[in-house]
């Protein structure tokens, strides 16, 4: 059985595929909506409106790029406030004509920078907690490889959340922990251990509704195989969830959390 440590390494892999991968294999129709209306485009959340098996949907994903170039422009998948804050106008976009959203996680945390604490990264993502959690249509959340801090759950208030085999799901980086608890952040691979951020130790914790198969080696082996197991998933998601009454899904979603 494989340990922690050899999961983050498999969740980082360069050659992993993307949340932009997964968008194109799984809607159809995808069209890249930009801007928070505020600030500016933030290229690290790619989000839009596609179609999941003939229904229409809301699609929020990070991105961390596939390339050196296209890492750097999207700034390694570390969103700013104003990727947060356009996630939000698309969610309430999707409110308003009754479409559901799936977000997509892919990031190591939300970016620290000096510019995106002065336009307020913290409210940004405190206002995406409050607000996912009375968002009035269903809301599914695949984390696909790094579940990083409160980058990663201002998308991931949802209904139902699902992880990838090899994905990680934390309150920060292995190496963080271990800077701050043993002030060595060589001792990355021990912290990675005793943190339960595997999907095995979430879905045990019931933090995680399902874990989502992989081929053997990752889904960088075989990502074909690896987004029809996402679709699988959302297909059962979605027929979970479409019969249950607005009111029912809200206080779901408010137990769910709570329960933590």
């Amino acid at each position: 059985m494989r340990n922690a440590w050899e999961i983050v390494q498999t969740a980082r892999d360069m050659e992993r595929p993307t949340a932009r991968y997964f968008v194109n294999a799984l809607f159809q129709e995808f069209t890249e909506l930009h801007g928070d209306r505020n600030y500016r485009d933030d290229p690290s959340v790619l989000a839009g409106i596609g179609y999941f098996e003939g229904r229409p949907v809301t699609v929020i994903a990070e991105e961390k790029g596939v390339d050196l170039a296209d890492r750097t422009s999207r700034n390694f998948g570390s969103p700013h406030p104003e990727g947060y804050r356009k996630a939000l106008r698309l969610m309430r976009q999707a409110e308003k004509f009754g479409r559901p959203v799936v977000c997509l996680v892919d990031t190591q945390g939300a970016y620290c920078g000096l510019g995106a604490e002065e336009r307020g990264q913290g409210e940004a993502i405190a206002r995406n907690l409050r607000d996912m959690m009375a968002l009035r249509v269903p809301v599914i959340t695949v984390i696909l490889s790094e579940g990083g801090s409160g980058g990663a759950l201002a998308l991931a208030v949802a209904d139902r959340v699902y992880m990838l085999e090899n994905a990680i799901y934390s309150i920060l980086s292995p190496e963080g922990f271990a800077a701050i608890l043993w002030k060595d952040s060589t001792r990355a691979d021990e912290a990675a251990g005793v943190m339960k951020i595997t999907a095995p130790d979430l879905k045990k914790l019931n933090i995680i509704e399902e874990i989502i198969k992989e081929p053997p080696g990752g889904a960088q082996k075989n990502r074909h195989q690896t987004a029809r197991a996402i679709k699988k998933q959302l297909r059962d998601a979605f027929a979970e969830i479409q019969d249950l009454d607005l009111d029912t899904l809200l206080q779901e979603r408010y137990d769910r959390f709570r329960n933590f």
